[in-house]
């Protein structure tokens, strides 16, 4: 009788304990149930769900720092290997229709595909020698424009773009 009142107990603490889902800070949920996304944003904390049927969708909102090697062409022609970093954040209210329209891969979806169409782009404009020298913070600010102006009404926020290593060709 003993072990079966144990047994009890332990079930009924494990039933809690896989019952409770911990929304970190700099971050919200929101729940999935059976597919659908249901109810409001969940903020930072500790939220019950029903296991079986429920899931926690968590999105960042502070800021990420996604760091991207790429090879940039140049105006004249030539491929420049670049090690940049974006500086993004999610805006909270917009969470819910970003995990309904794009997915829970959204940075792999817009953020960097984005990206790397706008630094192709304006690289294009300017020659290899120009990406190492004064011209480095307009080519940040104008990648930073240009992702601004695709992902504005998309609830993202692009911080900054940062150059943070140009290797020019040989």
């Amino acid at each position: 009788m003993k072990t079966f009142k144990t047994l009890i107990l332990i079930l009924l603490f494990s039933s809690f304990f896989y019952s409770c889902a911990v929304v970190r800070p700099g971050e919200v949920g929101i729940r999935q149930n059976l597919g659908r996304l249901r109810g409001d944003i969940i903020n930072p904390g500790i939220a019950l769900i029903n296991p079986f049927t429920t899931s926690i969708i968590r999105v960042p909102t502070r800021t990420v720092n996604r760091e991207v090697r790429l090879n940039l062409p140049s105006k004249e022609g030539l491929n420049v290997n670049a090690e940049i970093s974006i500086l993004y954040h999610v805006k909270k209210e917009n969470t819910i229709s970003i995990i309904n329209e794009v997915g829970s891969n959204f940075e792999r979806v817009l953020i960097l595909s984005t990206f790397r169409s706008a630094s192709a782009d304006v690289c294009a404009q300017f020659f290899a020698k120009d990406m190492h020298s004064g011209k480095r913070s307009v080519i940040e600010k104008d990648i930073k424009d240009k992702m601004h102006k695709l992902l504005e009404n998309r609830g993202f926020v692009i911080e900054a773009i940062l150059l943070k290593s140009i290797t020019l060709p040989s």
